[in-house]
């Protein structure tokens, strides 16, 4: 019988690799708990009509990537590709948007059906940041202030860079639409087959393209600064001048856009050299659209998502996970004969008890002492602590690096959780 495998794209995450995912969460939920954003949790499966209705029908992840299917009541549902149609649903279902602001996080996998690669896969992992009701630049550069920081926690300050933009109001964009459609259809047989089809649907994300020949077309282009409306360049204007004085630098990408109509106004993604062509590590916007495109009244927006595995391909490539990050033991405490067994349990406890940051392995179902001393060694521990007949008699305990050749000493039990704790 042919054993059962994980679906493509999907990839299980194994012990060795917790660690540091769990350094990357809890650095990233301690930042923004500095700065007051709450968590919030969705499920992972929503009516796909909510899909359809905000990222649109006619793109690439409602046509292509979307997990949908029926349940046995005959309902449309999907695994969610994003996470901010999913907040935005339950921000307003619970009316947490009601005549207030909101800061939320979330973290959680998503899901599209797109060519697995590295950095790219059909589960993958974000994290996302969510702002309700706050107008302002002042909150956008909040956002990007709070992503320096973030950096700044990690290491990578100096390997990822900020690109901004502006893409004006809807009603700024149509016109801008209007012309570079215009321009774009005298030159139709030179875009690549996706651009051909973007031009009747979502023009601006032929901005994107990677075809050479569209990038030629293109050069010429219209210029979506050339567009923008008063309001949304004062906006712009004044977050460079909030990044300027936070000490955050940046560069202006006129070619920076967002497809969807809800978008506007602010545009942004931290890109790295480290990584080839999956360069794109956060991305995020102004959306004060979205809400009252989903049924909700009109809220101002704003918010970003950041993909984990990218980010953890990112820091092991630059090696930047601290060693403390793997460390999964500190102490390992063996029972040499049955004898041992129940006092070994106890030490290991009393061990806890007094020393609550450390890690303390207990070797459970028996073996040599030799075998036990093997696994002791694996577990990384940095000391093993041996009970046996003798230092059960004795009320000692044998305490032995695992780390160094420094010789192995008998520790009265009493004093052994003082002693490790200054060696731990």
């Amino acid at each position: 019988m042919a054993k059962i495998k994980a679906i493509r794209g999907m990839n299980d995450i194994l012990p060795d690799q917790t660690p540091v995912w769990q350094y990357v969460e809890s650095t990233v939920r301690k930042v923004l708990g500095q700065y007051g954003y709450q968590e919030i949790r969705m499920p992972i499966v929503e009516q796909t009509e909510l899909f359809k209705r905000s990222i649109g029908e006619v793109t690439d992840i409602v046509e292509k990537e979307m997990y949908t299917f029926e349940d046995r009541n005959g309902d449309s549902l999907t695994l969610r590709p994003e996470g901010t149609a999913g907040c935005v649903r339950a921000a307003e279902e619970h009316g947490l948007l009601f005549n207030q602001t909101r800061r939320l996080w979330y973290t959680g996998p998503m899901f599209r059906h797109e060519r697995p690669q590295k950095g790219r896969y059909r589960q993958f992992h974000q994290i996302g940041v969510e702002c309700f009701g706050m107008a302002g630049p002042d909150i956008d550069a909040e956002l990007l202030i709070l992503t320096a920081r973030l950096w700044s926690a990690l290491g990578l300050t100096g390997h990822a860079r900020l690109e901004i933009n502006s893409i004006g109001t809807s009603e700024s964009r149509k016109v801008y639409r209007e012309a570079l459609v215009a321009y774009l259809q005298q030159y139709k047989d030179r875009l690549d087959e996706d651009s051909q089809r973007r031009l009747e649907t979502n023009p601006l994300r032929i901005l994107d393209s990677k075809d050479p020949a569209t990038r030629e077309v293109l050069v010429n282009a219209p210029v979506l600064d050339d567009y923008l409306d008063e309001e949304s360049r004062n906006h712009f204007s004044q977050l460079k001048a909030l990044l300027d004085a936070a000490g955050v630098a940046y560069t202006v990408n006129p070619a920076l856009v967002r497809g969807l109509d809800y978008y506007g106004k602010t545009v942004f993604e931290w890109i790295t050299d480290s990584l080839g062509a999956q360069g794109t590590i956060c991305a995020g916007g102004r959306y004060d659209g979205l809400v009252q495109q989903l049924g909700g009244k009109p809220t101002d927006a704003v918010g970003f998502a950041m993909g984990i595995e990218r980010l953890i391909l990112l820091l092991e490539t630059l090696e930047l996970v601290p060693d403390y990050v793997n460390n999964q033991a500190d102490i390992y405490v063996t029972a040499m004969g049955d004898i041992a067994t129940a006092p070994a349990l106890a030490l290991a406890e009393d061990l806890r008890t007094a020393m609550p940051s450390a890690v303390v392995v207990g070797h459970c179902g028996g073996g040599s002492f030799k075998s036990q001393m093997k696994k002791a060694d694996r577990s990384g521990a940095r000391y093993a602590v041996i009970l046996g007949e003798n230092e059960i008699r004795n009320q000692t305990a044998g305490l032995k690096p695992l780390r160094d050749d420094q010789p192995q000493r008998e520790v009265p039990q009493a004093e052994l959780a003082a002693e490790l704790a200054k060696l731990v």
